[in-house]
């Protein structure tokens, strides 16, 4: 059976970039961050294998970068190189797959956004207590 992508939002902030990988009950989960690319890996409740692997728009730093999972999804928020500079995109290419979305549940004007980003990162960084 082909692999298939999980379907993924992202949304854009001044110091991170946010990427939810939305599958449910996943199974053998890996996540590579590297300083131009994300590599997403898994199997979701079904067994089917899901697979992206995402080029970003700009350089991130790797190493301050991180993912948390939940039993709907992964999150990961992956610190951005250059702060302060809005990604208009998460690809380098300028073609939007079918399976990525912005979040727009999330996307908000920066203006004040640093404290809510702050607790994004908190949020997630706290959680690691449970996984």
């Amino acid at each position: 059976m082909a692999r298939q992508h999980a379907r993924t939002l992202w949304y854009d902030r001044p110091k991170y970039v946010f990427m939810e990988f939305c599958v449910e009950d996943s199974t053998d989960v890996h996540v590579l961050i590297e300083d131009h690319r994300i590599v997403f890996s898994c199997r979701n409740g079904d067994g089917v294998e899901l697979y992206n692997e995402i080029e970003f728009y700009a350089k991130v730093n790797s190493k301050d970068s991180q993912d948390k999972r939940s039993g709907r999804s992964i999150t990961c928020f992956v610190r951005k190189w250059k702060e302060k500079v809005a990604w208009p995109r998460l690809t380098k290419e300028d073609i939007k797959p079918v399976w990525l979305s912005v979040d727009f549940d999330n996307w908000r004007d920066w203006e004040g956004d640093e404290e809510v980003e702050l607790a994004h990162v908190e949020h997630y960084a706290e959680d690691d207590s449970d996984s």
